[in-house]
């Protein structure tokens, strides 16, 4: 088929971004999937309770840059499957703080590893310099700033 537009989508910084972003998660996906049941927004969650501690779901959806009905969604299921419970504020009864249960602590243990490892993995496609440089553009494209 013949090419009517000299835009190149091969191109286009946010594709490229997306697929890699999409290629680069699909070993760990399987991780999370496959041995917890969980989907993406789940396991960001359950990291984010498990490098924080006590957290409310408007600090994750603020930490996390997801949509609160998403999280709202993710916390449910982590709820019951007893990967974390939900404490009432006692200074704010409309306010739910949430911590991992003994499970949660195993299971964040557990993809921990298994992401350190895939995060080595990854880089490992690199030199030290370019991973590092690649790091610094993502955090930049992020509104990271590091």
């Amino acid at each position: 088929m013949a090419k009517n537009d000299d835009f190149d989508l091969q191109e286009f910084l946010p594709y490229l971004l997306n697929q890699a972003a999409e290629e680069s998660s699909l070993a760990f996906q399987q991780a999370y999937k496959n041995k917890y049941g969980m989907l993406r927004t789940e396991w960001r969650v359950l990291f984010h309770l498990g490098i924080y501690g006590r957290l409310t779901a408007t600090d994750i959806v603020d930490r996390a840059r997801i949509h609160k009905t998403k999280i709202s969604r993710a916390v449910q299921k982590l709820v019951d499957r007893r990967f974390a419970v939900r404490q009432r504020s006692e200074n704010d009864r409309r306010q739910e703080y949430l911590t991992l249960t003994p499970a949660g602590t195993a299971a964040y243990e557990d993809l921990k590893k298994i992401a350190n490892d895939y995060d080595a993995r990854l880089e490992s496609q690199f030199t030290k310099d370019e991973a590092a440089l690649l790091r610094v553009m993502l955090r930049r494209l992020a509104g990271m700033e590091s």
